[in-house]
């Protein structure tokens, strides 16, 4: 494969992504509401089942094949390789969701060259949609995304994982003021989980900002071209989608500067 950066290796890049993100979909679709067992990693909040590793295995066996080289970043394998293209891997974004049975979760794989994402794909195998992201654009099963809809947070659906458990202990009761800023502000405020399908929600307009604020990169690299391809703004508040930190994504034509959520950005994360 031809590695230089232009339009047509993107779209090869994007087409690996669906291969290797459509080769789970069958797996995940038959363990869904199977009640798996479920190991914790940092603590009883951060659930994994053996379907998350089965499936990130899969998925390095297709980008190994496909493009060979790789650096391989996964949630459940580490980092793998020293190629030139890195490859951001989350077999299942939302296991909790997964695991219990709840129809929000999906597999995120982003490719990227240097500091850029070049394309990323957002699967979500229960619906079956495919969001796919390269240099020619942003798409939903081939139809092309628009990111666009509230202007305004009275008019606004947010979608966050804010707080978090740790943030709540750490932060008390002035966290729990600030996302009580936010819910009175927005229209209708959620917590779906999953940041990778929030972040193709936004893509498509379907929700009009998304917050998060501990965040791996595996989770927000593809969602982050979704939204810029469909012509809404990402915005990494630690200075890179490549580093775990948090995020600010909306729709083309959101008033940000007069939304409750600048203050992110004047102020820095909410703790």
């Amino acid at each position: 494969m031809d590695q230089s950066m232009d339009e047509s290796t993107a779209t090869e890049l994007s087409a690996v992504a669906v291969e290797a993100a459509r080769a789970v979909g069958d797996r995940l679709r038959a363990a869904f509401r199977s009640r798996p067992a479920i190991e914790t990693k940092s603590d009883f909040h951060d659930p994994v089942t053996e379907h998350d590793r089965a499936a990130e295995e899969i998925i390095r066996e297709v980008i190994d094949r496909r493009v060979p080289g790789s650096t391989v970043i996964g949630e459940e394998g580490g980092s793998t390789g020293s190629g030139e293209i890195r490859w951001y891997v989350d077999p299942i974004d939302g296991t909790a969701n997964f695991a219990a049975g709840l129809p929000f979760f999906c597999v995120s794989i982003a490719a990227a060259v240097g500091d850029e994402v070049v394309a990323g794909v957002v699967y979500d195998p229960v619906r079956d949609e495919e969001f796919r992201a390269d240099a020619g654009g942003a798409w939903c099963n081939g139809a092309r995304l628009r990111s666009a809809g509230a202007t305004r947070d009275r008019e606004g659906v947010l979608l966050t994982s804010y707080p978090t458990p740790r943030e709540v202990t750490e932060g008390g009761e002035e966290t729990l003021r600030r996302f009580g800023r936010m819910m009175e502000a927005f229209a209708s405020t959620r917590r779906p989980g999953s940041t990778a399908l929030k972040l193709a929600y936004v893509a498509g307009g379907w929700a009009d900002v998304a917050y998060g604020s501990r965040v791996s990169p595996w989770d927000m690299a593809a969602g982050s071209l979704l939204i810029r391809r469909a012509g809404g703004v990402f915005i990494p508040l630690d200075g890179s989608v490549f580093e775990a930190g948090g995020y600010l994504a909306h729709v083309g034509g959101f008033d940000l500067a007069g939304s409750v959520m600048s203050e992110l950005l004047l102020h820095g994360r909410p703790v």
